[in-house]
């Protein structure tokens, strides 16, 4: 592993501005009820996911100061099943940006109604784009990494986007052959 640079460091190609990770952070809970769950008694995955989306929006448009829409969902890892009755807490922040894009890292936990050991049920990552007035994709501000565990958010982020670009490319490599040939 590369050495931790002194920190605070920005990274981002967009706007001149910059905001900490610590801005755009938010936390949300909610009581998981008989509608949101299955014939099991288990919470759909589709609730969790649409508190996901819910919560990136809130952290990506903080951060942006501008509206945003999901790009896409990444690595989405259900760990734990989350029971009818169970308080549900979802955890978001900036991890990396790009000119347009965040990469929003969420954590979701569950525990009781009544108390008692909170435990780790879903993690996943969320690539978000802000939007001008016409709904263009638009500069977002820079990141401050001030933390050594944000820019490990940081580093494994910038990984997870090189992953990406890389599929992609072999992807439409593999597109561009079939239709040549």
């Amino acid at each position: 592993m590369s050495a931790i640079p002194d920190l605070p460091i920005l990274v981002g190609k967009g706007r001149d501005e910059s905001h900490p990770v610590s801005h755009s952070q938010v936390t949300m809970t909610q009581l998981m009820a008989p509608q949101d769950t299955n014939l099991m008694g288990n919470v759909f995955g589709g609730v969790i996911l649409a508190a996901v989306d819910r919560i990136a929006y809130v952290c990506a448009t903080r951060h942006s100061g501008r509206p945003c829409v999901t790009a896409s969902f990444d690595q989405v890892d259900f760990r734990s099943a989350i029971q009818i009755g169970e308080v549900v807490t979802v955890q978001a922040s900036v991890n990396t940006v790009g000119r347009t894009s965040m990469e929003i890292g969420v954590r979701v936990t569950a525990e009781p109604v009544t108390g008692g050991d909170s435990r780790h049920t879903n993690s996943c990552y969320v690539t978000m784009v802000a939007l001008d007035p016409d709904g263009r994709p638009c500069a977002v501000p820079k990141l401050e990494v001030q933390t050594e565990d944000e820019y490990r958010r940081y580093r494994d982020a910038e990984e997870r986007r090189a992953a990406r670009l890389e599929l992609a490319k072999r992807r439409q490599g593999r597109r561009g052959k079939k239709a040549g040939g």
